[in-house]
């Protein structure tokens, strides 16, 4: 099974994509599974992972309609409020709903120390006894934060997004790799290789650039803890959807099929239990 684990829907308006900033004015648009199915289908791709966009309950709702409308996508990481005094109920809920495999928080755009909150800690430990992953999405500053949930909570599977969105524009490298090493320590986390373009000069990056990072995760995760995603369609403010998937299958086109079909589809088949 080949799979793209990251990717996004969304209709377009300007109050709720505020975080669209100029630079990104390529995907001021709507974009919808009718958009992204032909490309998948071009790449071979069997189908993809469809991930929170705006920190809504209605929203996970929505899309999970919107993956059992559209079987190639194969599993929903929604959000929902893991402070909430319903969470529980609201855990039963979802784990009825087939195609919620999992859940994240913008905490990228929270302050340091958040995922240090015992309520929250507790909460991401309650996502195991049903069954749901939960995707880390930091900045490299943060990642001391999820070396805390990793150990914290043994039992969630993680997925951290992006590769905690490493410094590329600027070519910095040691402290977000000495952290990577100690979070992929913990044998519950799972790194995505996505996302990389958008980190890099939009205009001016070249294939060399992302090597050094590929390799910190390739090393500390090894390549069966390793999920492709596009990040699609974040990733056109950078590189055509061809564009980014060649970074990472020229990259990796040493490893063996075994270790390539897992990075490409089988590791996010186990993972998000599509």
């Amino acid at each position: 099974m080949k799979i793209d684990a990251h990717q996004h829907f969304w209709t377009y308006d300007p109050e709720t994509f505020a975080w669209l900033t100029d630079d990104m004015a390529a995907i001021r648009k709507s974009f919808q599974p009718e958009d992204l199915k032909p490309v998948l289908d071009y790449y071979a791709f069997d189908g993809c992972v469809f991930v929170q966009v705006n920190q809504t309950e209605q929203e996970t709702l929505h899309f999970h309609e919107v993956a059992l409308q559209n079987p190639f996508i194969r599993g929903v990481v929604g959000w929902t409020d893991l402070f909430s005094d319903r969470l529980e109920e609201n855990l039963e809920k979802y784990a009825g709903m087939e195609k919620v495999k999992g859940f994240r928080h913008i905490v990228q755009g929270e302050p340091a120390g958040f995922m240090k909150n015992p309520q929250f800690v507790e909460a991401v430990k309650k996502l195991s006894r049903y069954d749901f992953t939960y995707d880390i999405l930091i900045y490299p500053p943060q990642l001391k934060d999820a070396v805390f949930i990793a150990r914290s909570c043994p039992d969630t599977r993680f997925v951290l997004d992006h590769m905690a969105k490493p410094l590329i524009r600027e070519g910095k490298v040691t402290q977000w790799a000495n952290y990577i090493r100690e979070l992929a320590a913990h044998p519950n986390v799972f790194c995505k290789v996505s996302g990389l373009v958008t980190e890099a000069d939009y205009h001016h990056w070249k294939k060399e650039d992302f090597y050094i990072y590929l390799d910190m995760v390739l090393n500390a995760f090894g390549a069966d803890r390793l999920l492709y995603g596009s990040d699609w369609p974040v990733c056109l403010v950078a590189a055509t959807y061809e564009e980014q998937l060649d970074i990472l299958e020229s990259y990796f086109s040493g490893l063996s099929e075994t270790e390539k079909a897992g990075i490409f589809g089988e590791n996010a088949r186990q993972v998000y239990r599509l």
